[in-house]
């Protein structure tokens, strides 16, 4: 009897901490991040075709579940799923939308067809 209350306690044991390691699991793979950008116009936001493009381009980048941007910061916070995705990758997909994404650079064709406003 008293060796099968000791094996139901240690059964409990292990099981409560394995659902403590798996909850703590599922916690880091959200995962947030200020990116830095330049932008030339003070309405990304507003702007017709910029704040389109934000809305619907910047949620196909793989594993971002949500971003926000401050245009008057200049920062994109970006939530993200670190299992599907990186932050470098993340980085670079901003690049392919024609914007500085911390130390990447804007790719130069993507910055070409950015509406004048943004441009230097």
């Amino acid at each position: 009897m008293k060796n099968s209350i000791q094996k139901t306690i240690l059964f409990l044991a292990v099981l409560f901490f394995a659902s403590n390691s798996i909850s703590a699991q599922k916690q880091k793979t959200n995962q947030k991040a200020v990116i830095k950008t330049l932008l030339h116009c003070d309405h990304c936001n507003e702007c017709e075709t910029c704040g389109q493009k934000f809305k619907t381009e910047m949620l196909k980048i793989k594993g971002i579940k949500m971003y926000e941007l401050d245009d008057k910061a200049m920062t994109f916070t970006v939530y993200y799923n670190s299992k599907k995705t990186t932050l470098q990758a993340i980085k670079e997909g901003i690049s392919k939308l024609g914007y500085d994404a911390d130390d990447v650079k804007a790719d130069p064709a993507a910055y070409e067809r950015l509406d004048g406003c943004c441009k230097i």
